[in-house]
């Protein structure tokens, strides 16, 4: 007997009265068990619900860089974290999390080299 089982989930149902440590602890949680469309979405919700905390937009844009490096996705996450890296090179750089950056620059480093596949699109 053979069973199948899918790797992909739907949408989740977050709640919206979730807090931004709430969304965080949700994605690391699910993140550990390499749940990473469901560590995505916690994510996703936490750079939408709170565009204008660039401490939050940091955590989540690394995050989802880092979980794009985790599955393999290199040429993807190597343009997410040097988008993260970039706002690091702003006049406002100083009120941003350093962790960020400097976790970004090592995982950049580990990233083998992919050269771009041109697009025909």
């Amino acid at each position: 007997m053979v069973w199948f089982v899918s790797c992909a989930s739907g949408p989740l149902n977050i709640p919206e009265d979730l807090s931004p440590a709430g969304l965080v602890q949700r994605g690391q949680e699910a993140l550990d068990k390499n749940k990473y469309d469901n560590a995505l979405q916690y994510y996703e919700a936490l750079l939408q619900r709170y565009p204008e905390n660039m401490e939050l937009v940091c955590t989540a844009e690394y995050e989802i860089a880092f979980i794009h490096y985790k599955q393999k996705k290199y040429i993807q996450a190597r343009n997410e974290f040097t988008q993260l890296l970039a706002r690091y090179d702003t006049p406002d750089a100083e009120l941003l999390p350093l962790q960020f950056k400097i976790l970004s620059e090592i995982v950049l480093e580990k990233i083998p080299f992919t050269p771009a596949v041109p697009s025909y699109e």
